[in-house]
């Protein structure tokens, strides 16, 4: 039932912390971290927050650590309960 949710989440979830830097998709791996790779800022971050609980329909709260693509796919595809439309 997961399984064929998160390679969309996944998707989703790049192409909203790409549209922060303007970053190509191809470029975010899942161990990419967005600070020392990229140099994402806490406002970066929080924007991301912000955009992937629009998104989603969930509530990232502030002490959860997200570093990486992948802390921010792990988080999303746990606690998300949007079905792909």
């Amino acid at each position: 039932m997961m399984t064929a949710q998160v390679p969309s989440i996944t998707r989703e979830v790049v192409k909203i912390i790409s549209k922060t830097k303007e970053i190509k998709p191809s470029r975010l791996r899942v161990s990419s971290n967005l600070s020392k790779e990229f140099g994402f800022d806490t406002v970066d971050v929080v924007d991301i927050i912000l955009e992937l609980e629009k998104s989603f329909q969930i509530v990232i709260p502030d002490e959860v650590p997200l570093n990486t693509v992948g802390d921010f796919v792990d988080f999303v595809s746990a606690h998300t309960l949007k079905q792909a439309s």
